[in-house]
């Protein structure tokens, strides 16, 4: 059983599994055509681009550990930890494990259909063809869900598969339109986001926001509403609220337990909040198994 964070792929083996439904449908919009986890330890591991046998896919690529090389239109990029590619076939690309390198482990997913190419020239417009993201970040922990349900023999037919993958390129197009925000954001606005997403877990004031903002009070308060169309705290709640949805994912955690690591001193002042925000209490919505994030929600506090 490999194991990744809090997700557990039963009767886990590296390998690329072909996904192959036929439905007429995943030509017009998007369908998988391989996900898998590889680790490959020989340089004769290499993809041409121009050469390879498929045609009008698209393929991620996201390296998890060791380095590998890809070289687009004849430029060259190394892939650490954390790096991904998005390319399309056919192009002028090539990937492979270089000789400076003893291994390359990563996680990939290959679509096809007409939407997929779309969102692709979309997104790489956005991003280019080579980017970083971090592990927890949506893009790269649906593709750890896509692969726990094809271990378990979750996807039964093309009409799960096309809204997984559809679900996977609409997180990759808001990935891409979160960056390119905060790469027009007030500095301070960045540190603030920052320390918040970071530190939520903390027992959090105004004052501690403000402080790493280095900006007064008053013209920081004014600046974050106008910038993200909500005061900073509740800017926060959001942040403790998402959180609080993925760790309501894992049944062994006490809704007590989960309170506290998302930064509430107890159980029901933090059901009394996630309640305010989503309608539902804790407990009911983990019966629900909707584990939707949120983008915004209403509150008096």
């Amino acid at each position: 059983m490999r194991k990744r964070g809090k997700i557990l792929l039963p009767n886990f083996q590296y390998g690329t599994t072909a996904v192959r439904f036929k439905a007429n449908h995943q030509n017009r919009i998007v369908g998988i055509y391989t996900l898998g986890w590889e680790k490959q330890t020989s340089t004769s591991y290499r993809w041409n681009g121009l050469t390879r046998g498929e045609k009008d896919i698209i393929v991620f690529q996201y390296t998890l550990k060791g380095r590998g090389e890809i070289c687009i239109d004849q430029k060259k990029y190394l892939l650490n930890q954390g790096d991904a590619f998005f390319v399309n076939i056919p192009s002028n690309h090539i990937y492979y494990l270089p000789e400076s390198s003893n291994e390359w482990e990563f996680i990939h997913l290959t679509l096809f259909g007409e939407e997929a190419m779309r969102s692709y020239e979309s997104i790489t417009n956005e991003l280019g063809n080579v980017f970083y993201l971090d592990i927890n970040e949506k893009p790269i922990t649906l593709i750890f869900d896509l692969l726990k349900d094809i271990s378990l023999e979750n996807i039964s037919d093309a009409y799960e598969a096309s809204a997984k993958a559809y679900l996977f390129l609409m997180e990759l197009h808001r990935f891409a339109l979160d960056l390119t925000q905060r790469k027009t954001m007030p500095e301070s606005i960045v540190k603030a986001v920052k320390f918040m997403e970071n530190n939520y877990a903390k027992p959090l004031t105004l004052d501690d926001i403000v402080l790493v903002s280095d900006v007064s009070k008053y013209h920081f308060t004014r600046l974050f509403h106008k910038t993200m169309y909500v005061t900073p705290m509740q800017y926060l709640k959001k942040v403790r609220i998402n959180q609080a949805i993925e760790l309501l994912k894992n049944e062994s955690l006490t809704v007590e337990e989960i309170a506290r690591k998302v930064g509430y001193a107890n159980g029901n002042y933090f059901s009394k909040v996630f309640k305010q925000a989503l309608g539902v209490s804790p407990g009911q919505f983990r019966n629900s198994k909707t584990f939707s994030p949120i983008d915004y929600f209403i509150s008096d506090h």
